[in-house]
């Protein structure tokens, strides 16, 4: 404000208002000098321009696709291997395990504690070339194997058994040393028999009501022993002993005792006399004649025209 002098404070006036204006000029220009002075200022842009950003947008748009397709196969893995909350196509897994509906194929080796199929069906293991079973003990090494092929049914243990539905019965059994049939009856349906390459050892043959019991060695002998006798009986038939060639009966300590009302020995020869080719004067017996003696004792006579037990009839005295 202008200096001036009034009639009340006279040149005192004039002072205050300079000692104002030079304090404001100085607080102006201590504010002047303490601001920054900026010379050729330059404007840095900030982001990413140019082939950066258009390679920046490009990884994104290919994550996203790649994501889009990823999510697109595992809903058709889901849809087509039938996977749901309680498992995966034919497989569900329960309380009691897993189960298996429908047909089934494994590549690798299967692992199980227990197999069973459900109750109104049966369980079925199907194989190309054949199904084999193994057992393993506690060191992997092999004990039991069962394998059913194309051509047979082979089982390899220490000792093989079938048993009964109860499962207390034994019907067969078979180990290195022995077989034995557990079955009240052994039946053999066969049209040729049974047929045995060694000895067989049985206190009782007999066949089944209105059918016959035949012993038949086609190529060798039929043998029958016993320590105490043997005892061939027919008690509602003919008993038949044929063979070939020749019918020994033959006893070493006792005798061959035939008791009944008839004995009828069919198809005997007539007995003649032949010389021999060589020596006229010496013939040479070649049939001989059947003959039994009054306590039934039976002797050979040598044969001739007629009957010759006549003549030969001492020899019943010595017996």
């Amino acid at each position: 404000m202008p200096c001036g002098v009034l009639p009340e404070q006279g040149s005192l006036s004039c002072l205050w208002t300079r000692a104002e204006m030079t304090r404001e000029q100085y607080i102006l220009a201590t504010q002047q000098n303490s601001l920054p002075r900026i010379e050729n200022p330059q404007l840095y842009p900030v982001g990413i321009y140019g082939w950066r950003k258009r390679c920046l947008y490009f990884f994104v748009l290919l994550l996203l696709v790649t994501m889009i397709v990823n999510l697109a196969m595992t809903i058709w893995i889901l849809k087509v291997m039938n996977f749901t909350v309680d498992g995966m196509g034919n497989l569900r897994v329960t309380k009691k395990g897993i189960r298996l509906e429908g047909i089934s194929e494994f590549l690798l080796p299967l692992y199980v504690k227990e197999i069973h199929s459900r109750k109104d069906s049966p369980l079925v293991l199907q194989s190309d070339r054949n199904v084999t079973v193994n057992a393993r003990n506690h060191m992997g090494q092999l004990t039991g194997q069962l394998t059913v092929g194309a051509d047979a049914v082979e089982a390899q243990c220490k000792r093989f058994e079938v048993r009964a539905s109860e499962g207390e019965k034994v019907l067969f059994s078979a180990d290195e040393d022995e077989i034995i049939i557990g079955a009240d009856r052994l039946k053999v349906t066969g049209t040729e028999g049974a047929v045995f390459g060694h000895s067989v050892e049985t206190p009782h043959i007999r066949a089944e009501p209105s059918q016959d019991l035949k012993l038949e060695s086609p190529t060798r002998s039929l043998i029958m022993e016993a320590p105490r006798g043997v005892q061939v009986s027919a008690a509602a038939g003919d008993l038949k002993a044929t063979c070939r060639k020749e019918l020994h009966l033959q006893s070493t300590e006792g005798e061959i005792f035939l008791n009944a009302d008839i004995i009828r020995l069919g198809n005997l020869p007539m007995g003649s006399f032949s010389s021999s080719p060589s020596s006229s004067s010496t013939p040479r017996q070649t049939i001989y004649e059947l003959c039994v003696c009054p306590n039934g004792k039976l002797y050979l006579s040598p044969a001739g025209a007629g009957s010759t037990c006549q003549s030969t009839s001492n020899i019943c005295l010595w017996s």
